[in-house]
């Protein structure tokens, strides 16, 4: 599992560097969930050393505006993501959020994308991006999480 980490390292590096002119860097952290007698179940992450099918991660996109080339649309810049492979992913932390199901080509919202004859659910997630609005931008850098499950 080890090796599985390397590898969502590497994607996470080389798909942001490709799909986006931004300075970006990335973390992969593992979620853990605890039972507190005061609080309940208590959710904490740290930083993933190994994983395991079925383990919950926690991907951070962090971003920098002053690199030059940032992708910029009608409503604001473009962060990209690929999801690497070996993680299914779940949810993200930001609602501008569209998807691809088939490598980039097609976006849309999750609800609204279709692939084949069905909606396409998060799992079917081969890549994703954010809508950063010029406000946010203005702040210089911003961070993105999201969620998936090892396969």
């Amino acid at each position: 599992m080890g090796l599985l980490l390397g590898s969502v390292s590497c994607l996470l590096t080389g798909a942001l560097a490709a799909q986006s002119a931004l300075s970006i860097s990335r973390a992969v952290y593992i979620e853990n969930r605890a039972e507190s007698s005061a609080a309940g179940t208590v959710r904490a992450i740290e930083p993933a050393s190994t994983l395991q099918k079925g383990d919950r991660v926690v991907l951070l996109v962090e971003w920098n505006a002053a690199s030059p080339g940032l992708q910029q649309t009608a409503r604001g810049y473009l962060v990209s993501s690929e999801v690497p492979r070996h993680l299914a992913f779940q949810r993200s932390s930001h609602d501008t959020l569209e998807i691809s199901a088939d490598g980039g080509r097609s976006w849309g919202r999750l609800g609204t994308l279709r692939i084949a004859s069905r909606l396409a659910s998060p799992e079917d997630a081969t890549h994703l991006r954010w809508n950063v609005a010029p406000s946010r931008l203005a702040k210089g850098r911003g961070r993105i999480a999201y969620s998936a499950l090892v396969r």
